[in-house]
């Protein structure tokens, strides 16, 4: 009988699977993903490539592994409870701009663009994989707020779209076409707040008072 793993082991398990996707990132956008093997990817990780192979038998199943962790909240993309619309926006807006914020969500992008006329699967992966599960939950929470009676969206799919987008415009895409375009955290906060009033002042049914920071 196999004894199951240690926290050692676990912990150095991680930090291999860390090593490859950040080795598998870095090629990609070096070499293009074409070009970059699973050899290659290995031997930048610094790990064997039978310990690559267990874990990511293919390129797709590699970059698959790129877009789950770029998009992965820490809480698991748990909703805010419906009742308090700037409350409850303001959750999902920050976590929104903490995401886009990553180095490794600009990096993915980039990968997609670049390869996306050889290798349309790659966007397809990140939008389902990514995108679309996190445009979701917020489409699921504007349903459940529209339900509570304190918004009243007619389409929960466009009003998403335009929540998301007045954060991705600003935040976001800048900083994957403009050099050096940072954004502080002030401002970030700013951005999101204003997005959340905007919204409000379109959608509630009553002008909220509430704080949009809880």
């Amino acid at each position: 009988m196999s004894r199951p793993p240690t926290t050692y082991h676990q912990r150095v398990a991680q930090q291999k699977r860390a090593a490859i996707v950040r080795a598998a990132t870095d090629l990609f956008l070096e070499l293009g993903y074409d070009r970059t093997s699973l050899a290659r990817i290995a031997e930048r990780s610094d790990v064997s490539r039978a310990t690559l192979f267990k874990q990511f038998p293919t390129k797709a199943a590699l970059f698959d592994a790129i877009v789950t962790e770029a998009w992965s909240t820490a809480d698991e993309e748990e909703l805010p409870p419906s009742g308090d619309i700037l409350a409850g926006l303001g959750i999902l807006g920050r976590r929104y701009a903490e995401l886009l914020g990553r180095a490794e969500m600009t990096d993915l992008f980039r990968i997609v663009i670049a390869e996306l006329p050889r290798f349309p699967e790659l966007a397809q992966a990140q939008f389902s994989q990514g995108k679309l599960p996190y445009f979701e939950s917020v489409r699921t929470y504007l349903l459940a707020e529209h339900a509570a009676g304190t918004v009243l969206v007619e389409d929960a799919e466009l009003a998403a779209t335009q929540f998301l987008g007045m954060i991705a415009n600003y935040l976001f895409w800048p900083a994957l076409l403009v050099p050096g375009w940072e954004v502080t955290a002030e401002r970030t906060a700013e951005v999101v707040d204003e997005a959340v009033r905007t919204f409000a002042a379109r959608y509630a049914v009553t002008q909220p008072r509430a704080s949009i920071h809880g």
